[in-house]
């Protein structure tokens, strides 16, 4: 079990040559094991172009192929639906502005934070990922679970997952644009590498 008594990064006082045997320590605690977490990525992938939509048997994929942005907000809404349906009473989705993605209803500590994106080995947040989180309603600090997929292009064929990975992130992680407008912070490139272990590839 983690100590969540304290606001200390697990990774505190540990050297980031040392933080990949951590990661994986924090991944060994989680109550959804590695094999868990592939599974469900994948079915959950796999059920969104095998679903009808509209008042006709329109299928993602086939009649309608969705932006990046939409593709990842399925995932997002679709995979804690899986999992609490395997799990009731023990996992739900995001409720209110504090939730993670992902809640671990007996301790929040074990609740996940999903990100799904296009592209290829990255994951992004909003700018507030970057800043400091007194003000945040929820946590940026805590366990990710990190999709990379194909996005819909013309001879591409059906999009797949490219990438799954899962760790732990602390807001100090993430880095905002440099330009005053940017919107988007992404991981330090050691946060990157070293706290976030690869489950699919």
């Amino acid at each position: 079990m983690l100590d969540n008594s304290a606001e200390l990064s697990p990774y505190e006082g540990i050297h980031p040559d040392s933080w990949l045997d951590k990661t994986r320590e924090l991944v060994d605690a989680h109550p959804l094991g590695p094999d868990d977490l592939v599974d469900v990525v994948m079915r959950t992938w796999s059920g969104i172009f095998v679903s009808q939509l509209g008042s006709r048997p329109f299928r993602i994929g086939e009649h309608i192929f969705p932006s990046p942005q939409i593709m990842a907000f399925l995932l997002h809404e679709l995979i804690p639906l899986e999992i609490s349906a395997m799990h009731p009473g023990v996992w739900r989705g995001e409720e209110s502005a504090e939730d993670k993605g992902l809640v671990y209803i007996p301790d929040d500590l074990y609740s996940v934070e999903i990100k799904a994106s296009s592209s290829a080995r990255s994951i992004f947040g909003n700018r507030s990922y970057a800043q400091g989180s007194q003000r945040a309603k929820k946590s940026k600090s805590g366990y990710y679970l990190a999709i990379n997929f194909e996005k819909f292009g013309v001879g591409v064929g059906s999009p797949g997952i490219k990438r799954i990975r899962f760790g732990w992130l602390d807001h100090e992680d993430w880095f905002g644009q440099r330009a005053a407008t940017g919107q988007q912070a992404r991981l330090s490139r050691q946060a990157d590498r070293y706290k976030m272990l690869v489950l699919y590839e």
